[in-house]
C-alpha cells in the first residue's frame, strides 16, 4: 500500500489535476496543447540533454536490460499488428494499433514513478531505456508505416529512406538525447548560465507534461473497436511487462537497478505519442485514445502489483 501511496498516487494526482481543469472549462484545448507542446517540444529535450549528458555511460547502458525491454515491445507490435489484421483492417490501421502496444510511457509516467518507487539509484537505468525510446521506436514505426502506404507502389528505396530520416529528426526528444550524448562523450563544456537556463527548463517538464496529460486524456472517450482496445491494454500492460522480466531475471540476471526499471517503465501504458503518431497518419485515431485512456487508468493497478513483485 505505501508503493501506491507514496510512488504511484502523486502522480496520477497531477494527472487528475489536469483532467479536473480540462473538464471544468478552467484550462481549454489551447491551453492543453501548450502544455503538451512545451513539455514534448521543450521540456523534456531539455530533460534528457542534461540528465544524459552527465550520465556515466559505462554504468549506466546495459546490453541486457535494452534487449529484455524492446524484445517485449516488439512482441507487443507484433500481437496488435497480427489482431488489426485477423478482424480485417488494412495494413496502415494494423500499423497504428501496433504502435500503441509499442510506445510505452516511458518517460512521462516510467520515469517519475520509477525514481519514487525505487529511488534515485534505479533512475539512471530508466534513462538508458529512454535515451533510445523515440529514435528506435519511432523509426521503426515511421518505416513500417511507409512500407504500409507504399505497399503495392513500388516506391524508390531512397525515397523511402529519407522519408524515414526526416520523420526521426524532426523529433525534438531524439535532438535532446543526440545532444546530451554528444556533450557527454566529447566532454564538451557549456557556460554555467546556459546550464542553469536548461535546468529550468528542464524542472518543468514532467509537471507541466502530467498537468497536460490529464487534460489530454479529457478529450479522449472509449470508443471504436473494443476489441482492439483490448489488445492493446492486454499488450501493454501485461505482455510486454512480463517479456520484459522474464528476460531480464531469468536470462540475463539483471541486477535491481537495471531489472526494477526495466520491468517498470515497460509496463506503463501507452504514451499520448501513440495517438500523435495515428493523428500524424489519420489512421486507427479512435483505438488509439482510448486506448490510452483505458489503459493509463488501469495501470494505476497494474503499476503497484509489479512495484510488489520486483525484488
Amino acid at each position: 500500500m505505501q508503493a501506491l501511496t507514496d510512488a504511484i498516487l502523486p502522480v496520477f494526482v497531477l494527472i487528475g489535476f489536469g483532467w479536473i481543469a480540462a473538464w471544468r472549462g478552467l484550462f481549454g484545448e489551447t491551453a492543453v496543447d501548450g502544455c503538451m507542446k512545451f513539455a514534448q517540444s521543450f521540456g523534456i529535450p531539455a530533460l534528457l540533454f542534461i540528465q544524459l549528458s552527465r550520465l556515466d555511460l559505462g554504468q549506466t547502458f546495459s546490453l541486457g536490460l535494452l534487449v529484455s525491454f524492446y524484445a517485449g515491445a516488439f512482441a507487443g507490435f507484433a500481437l496488435g499488428f497480427g489482431a488489426a489484421r485477423a478482424v480485417g483492417r488494412p495494413p496502415v490501421d494494423s500499423v497504428a494499433v501496433g504502435f500503441c502496444c509499442l510506445f510505452s510511457n516511458s518517460m512521462l509516467l516510467g520515469v517519475p514513478i520509477t525514481e519514487r518507487a525505487f529511488g534515485a539509484d534505479a533512475v539512471p537505468g530508466a534513462l538508458s531505456i529512454v535515451a533510445v525510446h523515440s529514435p528506435i521506436l519511432y523509426s521503426f514505426g515511421i518505416l513500417a508505416m511507409e512500407l504500409a502506404k507504399s505497399r503495392g507502389q513500388n516506391v524508390p528505396g531512397p525515397r523511402l529512406a529519407m522519408q524515414v530520416v526526416g520523420g526521426i529528426l524532426r523529433t525534438p526528444i531524439v535532438l535532446g538525447v543526440a545532444l546530451g550524448m554528444a556533450v557527454n562523450v566529447t566532454g564538451l563544456p557549456m557556460p554555467d548560465p546556459l546550464v542553469q537556463g536548461i535546468e529550468l527548463l528542464a524542472r518543468a517538464a514532467i509537471p507541466v507534461a502530467l498537468f497536460g496529460l490529464g487534460g489530454v486524456l479529457w478529450r479522449y472517450r472509449p470508443e471504436g473497436d473494443m476489441r482492439l482496445i483490448g489488445v492493446v491494454v492486454f499488450a501493454s500492460l501485461v505482455v510486454h511487462p512480463v517479456i520484459a522480466y522474464g528476460l531480464g531475471h531469468f536470462v540475463f540476471g539483471l541486477a535491481p537497478n537495471h531489472l526494477r526499471p526495466g520491468v517498470l517503465l515497460a509496463s506503463m501504458a501507452p504514451g499520448a505519442n501513440a495517438y500523435l503518431y495515428a493523428n500524424m497518419y489519420g489512421v486507427g485515431r479512435r483505438i488509439a485514445a482510448s486506448s490510452v485512456l483505458v489503459a493509463t487508468a488501469l495501470s494505476i493497478l497494474t503499476s503497484w502489483a509489479w512495484i510488489g513483485l520486483l525484488p
